[in-house]
């Protein structure tokens, strides 16, 4: 008899439309640099955890963490030029070593103040598997998710 470990759940990261990482506006990451995944753009204004796990890394930008749990190693980055304001209009409501389940939130969005940036180029928040072992499928690319949403991938 074979038994299959059921991994974590992966859930949304934010409210918004969901796309197929090689879609995302910045070519290291839509070219799959970092590792295969995923992008939604926001609607709402809360990066929550994707999965179970460790907060392995948060910039003191905010502008990227890293969650890590036995299955998976995810790099949640936000938008494209989002380094160059130094933090502004991100606020990390974690902090490294924390522990979080699937849709705690991570960091809030100012999108006034990131939208208002001529630095920042699209603030889409890619969720990038960074063992470099997954395959990433988005089930419906273009729908619109929920943070804390599972259901949203198939991973290989």
């Amino acid at each position: 008899m074979f038994f299959f470990k059921k991994r974590s759940k992966i859930v949304a990261v934010v409210d918004g439309t969901i796309h197929e990482i090689s879609a995302y506006p910045d070519e290291a990451i839509g070219n799959k640099k970092l590792g295969d995944g995923f992008f939604i753009e926001p609607t709402g204004d809360l990066i929550c955890s994707p999965i179970d796990g460790e907060v392995t890394m948060m910039f003191p930008t905010a502008h990227a963490a890293a969650v890590q749990n036995q299955d998976y190693e995810i790099l949640i980055h936000i938008g494209v030029g989002t380094v160059k304001l130094k933090g502004e209009g991100l606020t990390a409501l974690i902090k490294q070593g924390n522990k979080v389940k699937a849709g705690d939130p991570l960091v809030k969005l100012d999108l006034e103040v990131l939208n208002a940036s001529p630095a920042v180029k699209a603030l889409s928040i890619a969720v990038i598997f960074t063992s470099g072992d997954k395959s990433v499928s988005v089930k419906s690319p273009g729908t619109a998710v929920k943070a804390g949403q599972s259901d949203i991938v198939t991973i290989e």
